[in-house]
C-alpha cells in the first residue's frame, strides 16, 4: 500500500512539476558496489523517479528493483531471484526532505552541500537516514549527488552462508538525479 502512495505522489508530481514548485526527473541514477577479496560485485540502474520540492525542501527518489543491470546476466538473476525478492519487492524508495534546502539558490549556479533526512525503504524494510549531499546549479539544470553505504542485513536482504564471502557486509550506493528546472 504505501509504495502505492508513493507511485501516486510521483505521478503527482510529474503532473505539476512544469509549474515551478517541483523539480522532477524520471532518468535518475543508482548505484551499488559490493568489494570482497573474492569479487566485486556492481549494479547501475538509470531509471530511477526523484522529485524535489522547491518550496519545502521534501525529497523523494523511487527505484525499480528489476532495473538494475549487473555485467553479468547470473548475477542479475540471483540479484532479483535470491536476495532481492524484486517480484515480491520489486520497488526500493527514499521519502524524506533535504534538511537546509533553503540554503541552496536555485538562481545561482553553484555547488550547495546539503543533508538528506528521510526513509529509506528496501526489501520491505525501512531504516531512517541521515546522508550528506551536493545540490549542484549549472544553466538551466540541477543536480542531487550522494554517496553513502548501506548494510543488507539491516533490510532484511538474507546472503546464504555459501555466499557470505562473495557479497560486502555494506555495499558504497551512488546517487545522481539530474532535474531540468523548466
Amino acid at each position: 500500500m504505501k509504495t502505492r502512495i508513493l507511485s501516486l505522489a510521483f505521478m503527482t508530481a510529474f503532473a505539476v512539476s512544469g509549474y515551478g514548485q517541483k523539480l522532477a526527473t524520471r532518468n535518475g541514477y543508482v548505484k551499488f558496489f559490493s568489494k570482497t577479496p573474492v569479487e566485486n560485485i556492481e549494479a547501475e540502474n538509470n531509471q530511477v523517479s526523484s522529485v524535489i520540492d522547491t518550496e519545502s525542501g521534501d525529497f523523494a527518489f523511487l527505484v525499480q528493483i528489476k532495473a538494475f543491470r549487473f555485467e553479468k546476466a547470473l548475477m542479475q538473476e540471483h540479484f532479483n531471484e535470491n536476495y532481492m525478492e524484486s517480484g515480491k519487492f520489486p520497488q526500493a524508495s527514499f521519502q524524506g526532505s533535504i534538511d537546509n534546502f533553503s540554503s541552496v539558490n536555485l538562481k545561482k549556479e553553484g555547488e550547495y552541500p546539503v543533508t538528506l533526512k528521510g526513509t529509506m525503504n528496501i526489501h520491505g524494510q525501512e531504516q531512517k537516514i541521515v546522508e550528506e549531499a551536493v545540490v549542484v546549479v549549472k544553466g538551466e539544470k540541477v543536480s542531487l549527488n550522494s554517496k553513502f553505504k548501506i548494510s543488507p542485513k539491516d533490510y532484511g536482504v538474507k546472503i546464504p552462508a555459501a555466499k557470505k564471502d562473495n557479497i560486502a557486509d555494506v555495499l558504497d550506493v551512488t546517487v545522481k538525479m539530474d532535474y531540468d528546472k523548466k
